[in-house]
């Protein structure tokens, strides 16, 4: 269903709510005696994945039309935004890593490396990069609608489900509880809108 025309009390309980299950998570990690044994460049990696975790969480409520106050265009051109700052945060999270051990990165991108969690997140990268270049190219490609929207869906399904496994099996920054809090809200947020608006629906 969606948000628009709720009381303005919904609307804040709304908006909180999104705004709580994206700070909880970015405030225990900030709080984490981890990072007193860490770099700088490694915790800033650390934290664009978590940016980017919590982007994937806004991208379906935008989709869906669940963010009380927002016209159907301000939701489109948010979520093109949102995509782009998206694509941005994992780029800066790879290449920080990068910055502080090259030779893993290398592992994760050709899926040698020995850790689960790593070839999760190398699928989900990909995935992302998939998701945006296809709706970059949206018009070039001349795709049918329902086609386009298979496989963008496809896609985001992919990024959301692997980027949710690869946080589960990091034991880092993020603090278990709020980490598996915003994983479960952001897959589940997925589901609803594909269910929603029927993705997979013949009728135009």
């Amino acid at each position: 269903m969606s948000a628009k025309g709720t009381s303005p009390i919904r609307q804040v309980l709304v908006w909180g709510a999104l705004a709580i299950a994206i700070l909880v998570p970015l405030g225990a990690a900030a709080l984490s005696p981890q990072l007193a044994w860490r770099g700088p460049v490694y915790i800033s990696a650390g934290f664009a994945g978590i940016v980017a975790m919590a982007l994937l969480l806004v991208q379906p409520l935008l989709v869906g039309g669940y963010l009380p106050g927002l016209s159907a265009r301000r939701e489109r051109q948010i979520h093109r935004v949102t995509g782009g700052v998206l694509v941005a945060a994992v780029i800066f999270h790879v290449a920080a890593l990068w910055v502080t051990s090259p030779p893993d990165v290398i592992d994760v991108l050709l899926f040698r490396s020995p850790t689960p969690f790593s070839t999760w997140g190398a699928i989900a990268m990909w995935a992302v990069f998939a998701a945006a270049l296809l709706a970059a190219l949206r018009r070039r490609l001349k795709l049918r609608p329902r086609s386009w929207r298979l496989a963008h869906s496809l896609l985001v399904s992919v990024a959301v489900l692997c980027s949710a496994m690869h946080a589960l099996l990091i034991e880092g920054t993020m603090e278990t509880v709020s980490k598996a809090g915003l994983c479960a809200l952001t897959v589940l947020a997925t589901a609803k809108v594909i269910a929603d608006l029927r993705i997979w629906s013949v009728r135009p």
